[in-house]
């Protein structure tokens, strides 16, 4: 029922997303757009490519750390392997905040086709992006103590169900989890070490249920807000670098979003709307922009706004994420601090992935 409320909250914010920019970028004009590289025809075949690829892709990097840590041992969220995709895919996400999310929002904020004031007098976007990553701090609390609450009441009122002889807790790491037996002359000792282990293990499974829904939001914000510029651009020049860009960035940022996914042990349920949610997000900001491609004005003081705001809010969110529920956690986990080895692989693969990620700004 938890999983079932967060991951419909998350529903609700896209939606309402999707409610507020769509009528909203059609209105007002500037004179500052350009139309002599227009070619319709072109860049529908464009949209096309663009539109299967970024889905194909974004599937296969959100399904792969689900499905591999089943099919394939070395990619369990527990072996070294895992921490250095996941560094890879936090190093993507990390450049896509700060590289390409954030300059864009100043970009928009500070277009010369908005009015000086107020937004040429103070820098809207670093103060957006500064709110978001603190609104993300506060729910990220929040939300971990609700579910922690909750989860201790209900294993408050399941005690008085009577116990067995045997009490197994599943803590998915690669020890088998915690098994507690009954005995008369340890019974007082054995039963309160494993019950802090379990509420241990219990704590860190929640951490990870809400990390993986506040980072799909961070994601599937700004995948709509590019779905919707490149589905209402009419410019190949513009559509073709954007193909292979948004194509790598979406596979990454789906392989960072699955190994979130993966850690949280949702039922295969929710695991199946996540993904898919994730996966036809910007495809489905392509389809929106392609529909309002006839009225969009990409240099109008409403759409300026509304995906400046969006992307500062965005940026905030997704740098947030990437450093401290992602980087922060996984640099500091015991296993990678025992390890010297590991410690230099995990920063050489975010490095490759930022760099990577990074290096693709020059095109998109």
């Amino acid at each position: 029922m938890n999983q079932r409320r967060n991951f419909s909250f998350s529903s609700l914010l896209v939606l309402l997303l999707l409610l507020l920019l769509s009528p909203a970028v059609v209105l007002g004009e500037c004179e500052a757009d350009d139309n002599s590289d227009r070619d319709r025809a072109t860049a529908l075949k464009y949209k096309l490519v663009a539109l299967a690829s970024i889905l194909l892709a974004g599937t296969i990097g959100v399904c792969l750390p689900v499905v591999a840590q089943k099919k394939i041992p070395a990619l369990h969220p527990d072996k070294n392997v895992f921490f250095l995709v996941k560094a890879f895919a936090a190093g993507v996400i990390l450049s896509t905040g700060f590289i390409h999310v954030f300059p864009d929002a100043f970009e928009s904020l500070t277009s010369p086709c908005l009015p000086k004031k107020p937004w040429g007098d103070f820098p809207f976007a670093g103060f957006i992006a500064m709110v978001a990553a603190m609104g993300t701090l506060a729910i990220d609390s929040f939300a971990t103590s609700y579910y922690t609450r909750a989860h201790g009441k209900n294993c408050e009122d399941g005690k008085d169900g009577g116990g067995g002889d045997l009490e197994a807790t599943d803590g998915g790491g690669g020890g088998g989890g915690h098994v507690h037996v009954h005995t008369h002359a340890t019974h007082g000792h054995s039963h309160g070490a494993i019950s802090a282990g379990a509420s241990s293990d219990e704590a860190q499974l929640t951490r990870h249920r809400v990390i993986s829904q506040v980072l799909e939001v961070g994601i599937v914000v700004h995948s709509v807000i590019i779905g919707i510029s490149l589905g209402a651009s009419e410019s190949p020049k513009t559509i073709r670098p954007l193909v292979a860009a948004l194509t790598f960035h979406q596979f990454f940022e789906g392989m960072g979003l699955g190994g979130c996914i993966a850690q949280a042990k949702f039922k295969a349920r929710v695991v199946a709307w996540m993904s898919v949610f994730f996966s036809l997000t910007t495809p489905l900001g392509i389809a929106i922009g392609f529909g309002i491609s006839n009225v969009y004005k990409e240099n109008s003081p409403t759409a300026l706004i509304m995906e400046g705001v969006f992307n500062a809010a965005s940026s905030g969110i997704l740098i947030y994420m990437a450093l401290v529920d992602m980087l922060a956690a996984d640099f500091m986990n015991p296993k990678v601090q025992a390890s010297g080895r590991l410690q230099i692989g995990v920063q050489i693969s975010l490095l490759l992935g930022s760099g990577f990620m990074s290096l693709l700004a020059k095109w998109a």
